[in-house]
C-alpha cells in the first residue's frame, strides 16, 4: 500500500515541503489575525458594520448577517445567500475583524456580479466534497487490492477536489482586493489602517495557497503510485 519495506513510501518526500509550508501559512494567519485583533480601527466600526455597509451600498439589504460559532469561521453561503461572522469579527471593532468583514463582504458582491471562477467553483463544489471524501477509501482499496480500476476512479475524484482548490486561489485573492478597495471607497478604516487590514487578508490568502500545493502534490504522489502499477 503506502508502505515501502519498513520505511515509508519515498514519494512521501514529495509532500514534505509542501507540508511544511502549509503548516508555516496556518502560523501566519494565527499570529497576524491575533495582532490585529487587538488593534482598534480609528472609526471604531465593528465587523457587523462595516459588512452591513458594504452590503448595503451594493444593493444587497437582503442579504442578512448572522453570527457563527468558532474561531476563523466567517464565511459566505452562496446557496442561501448569507454572511456569517464569528464574534470577534461580528462584534469586533478591530484592524483584523473589519478587514475579514470586508473580505467576505467581497464574495457577496462576487455572487451579486457572477464573477465566473466563483460560478465554476460553486458548481463543482459538490462533487469536489463527494470526490474529496470517497477519493482516499477508493484509492486506498485500490492500492491494497490491486484493483487499478478503482485506483483510477479515486484519482480522478481526487482531481476534482484539486481542481477547486485551484478555483479557489482566484476566488479568495479577487475577494481580498474588493475588500481593500470597498473599506477604502467607503471610508471605513482611514488611508493608513488598510495596510495592517490587507496584511491579515494576505496571510489568510496563504493558507488557500498552501492547501492547494499540498492537494497538487497529492496528486503527483498519487499518479507516480498508479504508475508503479503499471
Amino acid at each position: 500500500m503506502f508502505g515501502y519495506g519498513w520505511g515509508l513510501d519515498p514519494t512521501f518526500i514529495i509532500l514534505i515541503p509542501a507540508i511544511l509550508f502549509a503548516a508555516y501559512a496556518q502560523s501566519k494567519i494565527n499570529s497576524t489575525f491575533n495582532t490585529y485583533l487587538r488593534v482598534r480601527n480609528s472609526n471604531g466600526y465593528t465587523g457587523f458594520q462595516v459588512a452591513r455597509t458594504i452590503l448595503d451600498n451594493h444593493g444587497l439589504q437582503n442579504i442578512p448577517i448572522e453570527l457563527i460559532n468558532g474561531h476563523l469561521t466567517d464565511h459566505y453561503d452562496p446557496r442561501k445567500r448569507i454572511l456569517r461572522l464569528s464574534d470577534a469579527v461580528y462584534n469586533g471593532n478591530s484592524l483584523a475583524s473589519v478587514g475579514v468583514a470586508a473580505h467576505e463582504c467581497g464574495h457577496a458582491v462576487q455572487h451579486q456580479e457572477d464573477y465566473a471562477p466563483l460560478t465554476i467553483r460553486n458548481t463543482i463544489a459538490p462533487v469536489a466534497s463527494i470526490g474529496s471524501q470517497l477519493s482516499w477509501v477508493l484509492v486506498l482499496a485500490g492500492l491494497f487490492f490491486g484493483w487499478l480500476q478503482l485506483l483510477d476512479i479515486g484519482i480522478l475524484f481526487f482531481t476534482v477536489a484539486v481542481l477547486f482548490q485551484l478555483i479557489t486561489l482566484p476566488v479568495e485573492f479577487n475577494a481580498s482586493s474588493r475588500a481593500i478597495a470597498m473599506l477604502t471607497e467607503y471610508n471605513l478604516v482611514p488611508v493608513n489602517e488598510v495596510g495592517p487590514a490587507k496584511k491579515v487578508l494576505d496571510a489568510a490568502a496563504l493558507t488557500y495557497l498552501a492547501a492547494t500545493i499540498v492537494a497538487v502534490m497529492q496528486l503527483v504522489r498519487l499518479l507516480l503510485l498508479r504508475g508503479r502499477r503499471d
